[in-house]
């Protein structure tokens, strides 16, 4: 009983240490979309490895490097995200999110992906 609750106590003390800032509500919510509809293919991470990707011709874009994201217009961004891979002459197997998501939602995935990459450091 003893060990079980220091374990306990271990891993909260732990969590408290490296939680990360205290984000905005409407922070939250975008990571969330994330968490929803990127991570599959993105992977939790960030880094392109999600579960989906097994045997996937394309691999998806790794949004934590920050040369690869620094390099690409916000507009495509927004325009990959809303009408699909494709619309950008990238993989069409990044599906077109435009009629799931609103333009608020797309916007803050555009400026939540900057921040992945650490692209305006």
């Amino acid at each position: 009983m003893f060990r079980s609750g220091l374990l306990v106590m271990g891993t909260l003390l732990a969590a408290a240490l490296f939680a990360p800032r205290p984000a905005s509500a409407d922070e939250d919510q975008t990571v969330r979309l994330y968490n929803t509809y990127c991570t599959q293919c993105h992977g939790v991470d960030r880094n392109g490895k999600g579960v989906n990707t097994v045997g996937l011709s394309v691999q998806p874009r790794d949004h934590s490097d920050k040369v690869s994201m620094s390099s690409i217009p916000l507009d495509e961004m927004t325009k990959a995200i809303k009408e699909g891979g494709a619309s950008v002459n990238k993989s069409a197997l990044m599906p077109p999110w435009g009629s799931v998501l609103t333009d608020e939602q797309i916007a803050d995935l555009v400026t939540y992906l900057r921040k992945v990459c650490h692209c305006d450091e």
